[in-house]
């Protein structure tokens, strides 16, 4: 057993990397008080689990890092302490076996988040943290002791060190709407604007499309877009058609591309193959038939596989010439231009982008300008698609930033 010290450690934040700190620091012989605004801890978490609660993903390490775009390098060090692999056999310790999907993400086999968190908090009273909630963090007073609106009052706790896990400003019913940013910018921290991350962007549709098919799916779908230096890339995935635009895994998996096109230029282009499963010149062909009494619309379900919802899209952008020409509607639908105007809100974001830059931290993720400070998680100046990326790199930045805390508190 490692001897506890008398040092106190608190971590603010209760979500998977707030936790994932509490639990490394802990294991180190931090004594350890964690803090969180809410009710109870782990309320994104939970959320999450209404969808499976995809923990991480089976894709080889290389694939995997290049989740992370600019930031896959410090993400990667990140991930040699912890990555996919070991946030199962951290499941499977706490009694929860995983499997991989088709699609390569790793869910839990009950495809439940309640069971996980209910073992996870039980194991850390266990090892002595002390939970605090209803505790809204406000910043430092005198001595860097933290200051706390409660339902009691104002509480100022003295401690000798510190973890920020205070997520990002998506979802903030649920505890994460950013509030961080005002003390840490009073005490010169460095920080990247945040913006949404993992969200749908917009279209203007028309309004038939935008009440009849909001919500429609198009799988598969092919996506064909240029990124900003000049490169051509592909992707196959689905997404949603939502009244405000687009939405889903396709569209989330290059958000942050598309989002950074639209900041510069005003809007993002990305070409989309609705018939995947056709080379233009056949489809050509099939489209060329005879069409007798059918209409297009039928003809596009007959000839080329189109469902409603993709028969209304190519409808509303493309034109009657290109319609009624076999051809040239064979290379269209081949290629239908969605022009994105904006994305989304933050608040609306299942995920944030920006955050404390990396720069300010060092290796062990504290601030280099406030010794004793340390940051993990959401609130980071990094991002990552759906599909396991976020929640794997917010449990090993946890891990880090506990470790290194708790290094830090025994020098």
């Amino acid at each position: 057993m490692t001897q506890q010290t008398s040092a106190r450690l608190a971590i603010i934040g209760g979500g998977p990397a707030g936790l994932m700190a509490a639990e490394a620091a802990c294991a180190a012989g931090a004594t350890v008080d964690l803090y969180d605004a809410k009710g109870s801890v782990g309320r994104k978490f939970l959320l999450a689990g209404k969808g499976g609660l995809n923990l991480t993903h089976a894709e080889p390490r290389a694939g995997f890092v290049k989740r992370y775009g600019a930031r896959r390098d410090e993400v990667a060090r990140w991930l040699d302490a912890f990555d996919a692999d070991a946030l199962r056999a951290w499941a499977a310790a706490l009694g929860v076996e995983t499997f991989v999907g088709s699609s390569g993400r790793v869910f839990p086999r009950d495809l439940k988040a309640a069971p996980l968190l209910r073992g996870w908090l039980r194991r850390l009273r266990e090892a002595g943290v002390n939970f605090h909630m209803h505790h809204r963090w406000l910043g430092w007073q005198a001595h860097d002791a933290l200051h706390f609106s409660t339902p009691q009052g104002q509480r100022v706790v003295p401690v000798d060190a510190v973890i920020l896990a205070l997520g990002g400003a998506s979802w903030p019913q649920l505890g994460s709407d950013g509030a961080w940013l005002a003390p840490l910018q009073q005490a010169g921290i460095d920080i990247a604007p945040l913006q949404p991350a993992n969200c749908g962007f917009e279209i203007p549709w028309s309004e038939h499309l935008s009440s009849r098919f909001a919500g429609a799916p198009l799988k598969p779908v092919v996506a064909h877009w240029v990124d900003r230096q000049g490169v051509a890339h592909s992707r196959q995935g689905e997404f949603v058609l939502s009244e405000y635009g687009i939405e889903g895994s396709l569209v989330y998996a290059i958000g942050a591309e598309l989002r950074e096109q639209i900041r510069e230029r005003g809007e993002a282009l990305l070409m989309l193959d609705l018939v995947p499963g056709y080379a233009a010149a056949v489809l050509a062909e099939r489209l060329a038939a005879p069409r007798g009494k059918h209409s297009i619309g039928d003809w596009l379900r007959r000839r080329a596989g189109l469902d409603a919802a993709k028969s209304a899209l190519a409808f509303e952008l493309l034109d009657k010439p290109t319609l009624a020409d076999p051809s040239a509607l064979a290379a269209r639908l081949k290629a239908v231009p969605l022009h994105l105007r904006a994305p989304r809100p933050v608040v609306e974001a299942i995920s944030t982008a920006g955050g404390v830059r990396l720069e300010a931290l060092d290796d062990t993720l504290m601030l280099r300008e406030r010794p004793g400070v340390f940051c993990a998680g959401e609130m980071l100046d990094w991002e990552a698609p759906t599909g396991g990326y976020l929640l794997t790199a917010c449990f090993a930045s946890g891990l880090m930033a506990g470790r290194g805390a708790a290094a830090w508190l025994r020098r």
